[in-house]
């Protein structure tokens, strides 16, 4: 599918739009701090499982989701003592994704073969208003096919996915490189 490269907000028709296409379990392509992310509704296992296939990810290594508050990812993750939660709290929003032990219930289609699961509260304001508009997580990993160099822009989105994703348009952020990834658990930089 795809939508005007001038559309340059989250107009009530694009809303209704992409609502539909993620209940359905559709795949979206939309920018984040680096470049644009491929997403899709994290509790649809179908959306997820078409989500590896396109990019060719494995799911054994899991998945990033971004909210645009910690309330949209704070049922993935287990509860967050006072002292894990200070030392988090600074860093978002931002480009900070944090590996929090998962939540019992957090599907393995998610984790994949951790017992974390990845998730940063976005400072991208389009993707912010995005999770939003949509109200809920979305799964946030770069839009590319595996190996490949992420697409920064809307046009290398269409080039590259056609109309096997959504691609909402908008402007990237200015960071060259995706976010850090830091483990709550040990306090590790992983990335």
């Amino acid at each position: 599918m795809r939508l005007s490269a001038s559309t340059a907000a989250l107009n009530a028709a694009l809303v209704r739009k992409l609502r539909r296409h993620l209940k359905q379990g559709g795949v979206i392509a939309y920018p984040t701090e680096s470049c644009y992310g491929l997403g899709c509704d994290p509790r649809n296992r179908r959306a997820v499982m078409r989500l590896l296939s396109i990019k060719g990810r494995p799911q054994s290594k899991g998945l990033i989701l971004i909210g645009a508050t910690f309330s949209q990812l704070k049922s993935y993750a287990s509860p967050l003592n006072g002292e894990q939660w200070r030392q988090i709290s600074p860093t978002w929003p931002g480009p900070v994704t944090w590996l929090l032990p998962a939540a019992r219930s957090t599907p393995s289609w998610l984790s994949g073969h951790h017992a974390s699961i990845a998730v940063r509260v976005t400072a991208h304001p389009l993707a912010s208003r995005l999770c939003k508009s949509v109200n809920t997580a979305l799964v946030s990993t770069s839009a590319n096919r595996a190996g490949l160099k992420p697409a920064r822009t809307y046009a290398d989105c269409v080039k590259t996915f056609g109309n096997s994703v959504l691609v909402v348009p908008g402007m990237t952020g200015k960071r060259r490189h995706p976010s850090t990834i830091m483990e709550l658990t040990t306090g590790r930089k992983i990335r």
